[in-house]
C-alpha cells in the first residue's frame, strides 16, 4: 500500500528536478510514485539533496531537491511505494 509523503512545490524544467516538499521520511533507493491529474509515474530515488548537498536521508518537514525520470507539476503528490 502507498503512503502519501509529500508534494511537488516547485519545477526546474532545464535540469529535470523537482523540490518536494516532505510529510514523511525518504531516502536513497526508495521507490516513489509521482501521481497528479497528467502525471503518473514511478521512480527509484537516486540522489536526495539539500542547498545542493548530497544526503542520504530526508525527514518529515525537510524540502528536498530530487532529479524525476519523467516531467512533473507543481503540486503533484509523491507516494512511497
Amino acid at each position: 500500500m502507498e503512503k502519501e509523503i509529500g508534494k511537488i512545490t516547485h519545477i526546474f524544467d532545464k535540469i529535470d528536478v523537482g523540490i518536494l516538499e516532505l510529510s514523511s521520511a525518504l531516502q536513497v533507493g526508495d521507490t516513489i510514485h509521482v501521481l497528479g491529474n497528467s502525471t503518473d509515474f514511478e521512480q527509484i530515488i537516486d540522489s536526495i539533496q539539500v542547498e545542493h548537498q548530497n544526503i542520504d536521508k530526508a525527514k518529515k518537514g525537510d524540502i528536498v531537491g530530487i532529479k524525476l525520470s519523467e516531467k512533473a507539476k507543481v503540486g503533484d503528490k509523491i507516494y512511497l511505494k
